[in-house]
């Protein structure tokens, strides 16, 4: 049996539920497979674990597995993104959660463990939180595992990394590499969800100012585009010579940080990696600079060298730190370098995280069939699952494809 839930209070469950309810109304692609793929039985019976940041989304997500007879707990993938409003209605709904916001670092640790502790057969994971954890705190556990699906770019970086190495010891699906993930999600969902966030919630105008855009992968494409279409002059730091010139050739600057750091009035880092913004970068920066991360760890900032660098620190408003240095400049710092869009807001527009969650729903359904076919190690969502998603989305907005002539099918098979 699964330990009972780690929750805050389950009084605020009503707020939660409303909240999760509001996401039923517009996961039109999720409830679609709900209904055609997830209620076939293949679900029932299954243990599945789920770390992903724990808002309404996720919330839904895990309770459709639940409608299709799986046992299911949930745990956060980050503990500035747990809305404690939302772990209650999940846990008023019938199932375990372990999850608090703002859990301190080990307490964070401790739910994600008490999550494995449930011994899953399935595993949906952001970040790689949970199979790292199981490959090096509970490996009684891992032949008892099917398989994962991991949410994340940086997630992936993780797991293949552990191929690499050989010691990734079950099969994983890479759902952020499906085109339905990472195309609409990485690109649109964070564009236009950490802009959203940061001017909630320091209600100043983007227009005009100068963006630094550090990374020009999926999340730095969406960033730069959207930074642009709010009327700013957006330039991109890159570490990769072909993305960097992609992003000279969308009309973008790119520079290196140490020369953009005196220039920029804001800094977006969405790298996956760590150290993007460091001390060297804090010095030169301009008065009343503003620092947010739309990456997956907190670490792309370093916020201890800013701390260390400061004269004084207060909090100026919700989810804005203000860092005074000795020479009187300050910098602003969002969510405490957190994943910005999640941490001070919704994350996700809804109709975004209908199209990623289909993919984890469809991928944890395909691991409940096919996971002993494959090998440990990371794989691709099948191409004919990301297609099926894609027309079912269409379908559903009424949109049809043209369909290829049989003198286009038999051009397209000639060489002649």
């Amino acid at each position: 049996m699964p330990r009972a839930s780690t929750i805050r209070d389950l009084s605020l469950a009503a707020e939660g539920e409303r909240k999760i309810e509001w996401v039923a109304q517009h996961a039109h692609t999720l409830n679609a497979f709900a209904r055609r793929r997830l209620s076939d039985g293949s679900l029932s019976g299954r243990r599945i674990a789920i770390a992903v940041h724990l808002e309404a989304k996720t919330a839904y997500l895990a309770s459709l597995f639940r409608e299709a007879g799986a046992e299911v707990v949930v745990t956060g993938s980050n503990p500035f993104s747990t809305q404690d409003d939302v772990a209650a209605a999940l846990v008023a709904r019938g199932l375990t959660v372990h999850a608090v916001h703002a859990a301190p670092p080990e307490t964070f640790d401790e739910h994600l463990l008490a999550t494995l502790d449930f011994a899953p057969d399935l595993v949906v994971d952001d970040g790689a939180e949970l199979v790292t954890r199981l490959h090096q705190h509970r490996r009684d556990l891992l032949p008892g595992v099917r398989g994962a699906s991991e949410e994340t770019t940086s997630g992936v970086l993780r797991l293949k990394a552990m191929e690499k190495e050989g010691v990734l010891e079950i099969p994983v699906i890479a759902a952020n590499d499906a085109r339905c993930k990472h195309l609409f999600d990485n690109r649109y969902g964070t564009g236009q969800s950490t802009l959203t966030a940061i001017l909630s919630a320091t209600n100043l105008l983007l227009a005009g100012k100068t963006v630094v855009v550090s990374g020009y992968g999926q999340v730095g494409q969406g960033l730069a585009l959207y930074c642009r279409g709010f009327g700013a002059r957006v330039f991109v730091v890159e570490v990769d010579a072909v993305k960097a010139l992609e992003a000279a050739s969308n009309g973008f600057e790119v520079q290196t940080m140490i020369e953009a750091a005196p220039h920029g009035d804001v800094f977006l880092t969405g790298t996956g990696s760590i150290g993007v913004l460091r001390r060297e970068h804090f010095e030169v920066m301009k008065d009343n600079a503003l620092l947010a991360n739309a990456g997956n760890y907190a670490h792309e900032i370093d916020v201890g060298a800013l701390s260390r660098l400061a004269a004084e620190e207060r909090e100026v408003r919700r989810h804005v730190t203000e860092y005074v240095l000795p020479n009187g400049r300050r910098i602003h710092l969002l969510a405490r370098g957190a994943l910005v869009n999640i941490a001070a807001s919704d994350g996700h527009p809804v109709e975004i995280m209908d199209l990623s969650f289909s993919v984890q729903a469809l991928s944890v359904h395909y691991l409940a069939r096919h996971a002993r076919e494959l090998s440990p190690g990371v794989h691709p969502l099948p191409a004919d699952i990301d297609e099926e998603i894609a027309r079912a989305r269409l379908e559903l907005l009424g949109m049809r494809l043209e369909e290829t002539t049989p003198e286009q099918e038999a051009y397209a098979r000639s060489w002649r």
